[in-house]
């Protein structure tokens, strides 16, 4: 099988690249830089691309098998000097907006001049798709929302929209915080307890929706395989928890305090808009998924990060 990964040198997209080489497919990373890729497993290859057109790719997707577009500019960002100075200016709203739907309007291109169209299209997404909700389970058929967070993730999904009209088989992937032992966001979560000022953020109310990235691929993979697998499909852990939970959950694993809350107020003022990703939240369920017969192998947060950071340990 032939796969095409854009965004691939990111988190998701290098672990999804590794476990499709490993299992002797042929897979090929788009990037802006390829000569800065480094460490790509055995069986991948890294193709330059602008991620706005097809220029220079776009004959890559004749007869691919499958496309799976995670390009994007990352919502709060992934270290701390990116989470607490880089605001949600309108500049940079218009930014993270164009960095996706620029990217799927350049897959559509590609797809569209070619003679043999990929049998899937993985289209990532995320759910901010749902707005920021209190306690209601969200299963795929529910509306968006209304915020920022939504309506990106809708004009991104949306960007790839025009490939059904050419037969191909499209699966949108509303994913939760993906946790990592090898970068994202797990190593900025875990640095307060570190300190020994873990704590909840805010009124710790809000939920907290994720998924432990071995899950995430295997999921990815499971719906590029499954012909069954059509339209959105959220990508979540099927126990998610609440911040306060969560906060408790950490210091158990890491054995630090976790008694120590970060006040609303504070996080909004240093925020800015963004706090709203800390602050609020939502509680999807990954019910298409389930009903597949999709099977986590880390159902529950305590069990995941047990994983994760004894992975981290071992290198």
């Amino acid at each position: 099988m032939r796969v095409i990964i854009t965004g691939g040198a990111g988190l998701i997209g290098r672990a999804l690249a590794t476990s499709l080489a490993a299992d002797q497919h042929e897979v090929i990373v788009l990037t802006r830089e390829p000569e800065n890729t480094v460490r790509l497993p055995p069986g991948v290859r890294a193709q330059q691309w602008d991620a706005r057109t097809a220029n220079g790719w776009g004959r890559l997707a004749d007869g691919a098998d499958a496309i799976v577009n995670l390009a994007g500019e990352n919502f709060a960002g992934t270290n701390l000097f990116e989470i607490f100075f880089k605001r949600w200016t309108s500049r940079r709203k218009q930014r993270i907006l164009d960095s996706r739907v620029h990217a799927g309007q350049a897959v559509v291109a590609a797809i569209e001049a070619a003679r043999r169209k990929p049998r899937v299209l993985i289209q990532a997404a995320a759910v901010g798709y749902y707005g920021t909700l209190r306690d209601e389970e969200l299963t795929e058929d529910m509306p968006r929302g209304n915020d920022f967070l939504a309506r990106v993730v809708w004009d991104w999904a949306n960007s790839t929209l025009p490939v059904e009209m050419l037969g191909v088989r499209r699966v949108v992937t509303r994913s939760g915080v993906v946790l990592s032992g090898k970068g994202g966001i797990l190593s900025v979560m875990l640095l307060p307890f570190k300190f020994f000022v873990g704590g909840k953020l805010g009124r710790g109310r809000q939920w907290f929706s994720w998924i432990h990235i071995e899950d995430e691929i295997r999921a990815m993979r499971f719906l590029i395989d499954t012909p069954a697998a059509k339209g959105a499909f959220n990508l979540t852990a099927p126990q998610p928890i609440r911040n306060a939970e969560l906060a408790k959950t950490i210091g158990r694993v890491v054995r630090r305090p976790s008694f120590f809350p970060t006040p609303g107020l504070l996080l909004r003022l240093m925020l800015g808009e963004k706090s709203v990703v800390v602050l609020e939240g939502q509680r999807p369920i990954p019910r298409r998924l389930l009903d597949l017969g999709f099977t986590f192998r880390f159902p529950e947060v305590e069990s995941a990060l047990r994983d994760l950071l004894k992975k981290r340990s071992h290198g």
